[in-house]
């Protein structure tokens, strides 16, 4: 039935789909001339949110897909809140405090009883981690000026194996970035090997606890050690940060034994994602500095156009207040047993996933019984067939798994990953290795690829055709799979 009005663009119609709005085109370059119905704009959008893929099943993010109704609710209730007016919200602002009080405390700072610790909170691991490596360029750059030293060629070490935010970081901020690089079956950085390529220059080397690519924890332990030796040859006082994007929150629980954070005298920062095991949805990130001194004062602004005097040390200002307040819900919410009993769960299902895929006979496994609980799997054969078929064939039972070739010099290596949350259950771990399985026997049956090309070759009777196909790398199969995943990403199976 319609409700007639005296005006097109008042139209109101009961039923939504009868709307003339649903039938016209969906604006996307232009705002449109006139206003719709608010049910016709919330359908129009919810529609084609539903060709999204879902987030339970998208086994590629680390990042928190699921929480409780409570925290959902107080995340509404405060959605509405900017995180920068601290004068305004000053219980928000003491909540983040809370948080990074109990944060450094987790990872050993030496802060006294009843101290502040010295931190932020950030947009996730990225800011976090550019805020730090400002920090170190900043006292770097004292340093050699107080000793009349250049500051022109200021450097980072890190593994091949890190995140991109580090290659920004080095980008933006004009620091090079000196990788060590991967081999077959180690996947992380070599921390011998990185303390040869500190010198002078180096602001800091970045140790990683919980690679994206296996999950693996590198030896902060010995990189601490064995660049405790070099500063002490030399004078240069290198520090480490630790990038705890991943497995800062995992660690502490699981491996509270494990030597990787504070406790090591030459780490001087760490980020931690909460919205990745913090068990928060995306937006929320932390920085903390060993003391008060590791962090330059004059990258600290103070502002008061907003009712009072506020520090401030970000990349960003106006922000939502509500993944700072559902952090500090999980915090009091789950204690240390509830985070730990979760990342308990979460490794178990992923010894579950990983028995499985190694029963088909079809995989290797990349990843580490010590780490963030992931599984990372590659083909023991890929001359017929490539890790890209398997992911791409996945989808259309809905799981999203990427597949990806590893860094240099271990870019031969494709791989599949398939990273443990929360909310992943042992029935979903047993559901997709059935699908595995089934995938696996689907494109076994289909044709070669590889083989069709080199028989294209041989019939060709072309020397060089022949040669290039010869030559065909992993890599080359690769780039054509990721296209067609590309390609396929918006078609609805």
């Amino acid at each position: 039935m319609v409700l007639a009005t005296n005006s097109d663009s008042d139209e109101h119609l009961h039923s939504t789909f009868a709307s003339r709005y649903v039938r016209a085109v969906v604006p996307r370059f232009k705002m449109p001339d006139h206003c719709m119905p608010k049910d016709a704009a919330y359908q129009v959008i919810n529609d084609e949110l539903m060709l999204d893929g879902n987030p339970r099943l998208n086994l590629a993010s680390f990042v928190t897909t699921w929480m409780e109704p409570e925290c959902d609710k107080l995340i509404m209730d405060s959605v509405n809140k900017n995180y920068v007016d601290m004068d305004e919200y000053p219980v928000t602002t003491e909540l983040q405090n809370r948080c990074v009080n109990m944060i450094a405390n987790l990872f050993h700072a030496p802060v006294g009883e009843g101290e502040a610790a010295i931190g932020c909170g950030t947009v996730g691991s990225s800011e976090a981690i550019m805020l730090a490596g400002l920090a170190f360029k900043r006292k770097w750059q004292h340093r050699r000026r107080a000793q009349g030293l250049s500051t022109d060629k200021p450097n980072i070490v890190t593994g091949a194996n890190v995140q991109v935010c580090w290659e920004k970081f080095a980008r933006y901020f004009e620091v090079e970035l000196k990788e060590v690089k991967l081999s077959e079956d180690y996947y992380v950085m070599d921390p011998t090997k990185a303390v040869e390529m500190v010198d002078e220059n180096t602001i800091c080397v970045a140790a990683i606890l919980g690679s994206t690519l296996t999950g693996e924890f590198e030896d902060v332990k010995l990189l601490n050690d064995l660049l405790a030796e070099k500063n002490a040859e030399t004078g240069w006082e290198t520090p480490i940060h630790v990038d705890a994007a991943s497995g800062g929150f995992i660690a502490p629980f699981l491996y509270p034994d494990l030597e990787w954070d504070f406790r090591l005298p030459w780490v001087k920062s760490i980020n931690v994602s909460g919205h990745k095991y913090g068990l928060v949805y995306a937006g929320v990130g932390w920085i903390v500095w060993r003391t008060k001194d590791d962090l330059p004062e004059e990258l600290v602004f103070h502002i008061n156009y907003l009712g009072a005097d506020q520090p401030t040390f970000t990349l960003n200002f106006s922000k939502g207040s509500s993944q700072i307040i559902a952090q500090y819900y999980q915090f009091i919410r789950l204690g240390f047993e509830g985070y730990k009993n979760i990342m308990e769960n979460c490794m178990d299902n992923a010894r579950r996933l990983r028995e499985g895929i190694e029963m088909t006979g079809k995989f290797h496994i990349l990843s580490k019984d010590i780490g963030v609980p992931l599984v990372a799997f590659s083909l023991k054969d890929s001359s017929k067939h490539t890790v890209f078929e398997i992911a791409e064939s996945l989808r259309k039972f809905g799981w999203i798994i990427p597949a990806y070739t590893m860094p240099a010099d271990a870019q031969h290596i494709a791989v599949l990953r398939v990273v443990i949350r929360e909310d992943f259950s042992r029935g979903l771990a047993d559901r997709l290795i059935t699908h595995i399985i089934q995938v696996m026997k689907e494109i076994e049956g289909l044709p070669s690829r590889i083989a069709h090309l080199a028989a294209a070759a041989a019939v060709s009777g072309d020397d060089e055709v022949k040669v290039k196909t010869a030559k065909m790398s992993l890599e080359d199969i690769t780039k054509y799979w990721k296209r067609l995943v590309e390609h396929k990403r918006n078609i609805v199976c």
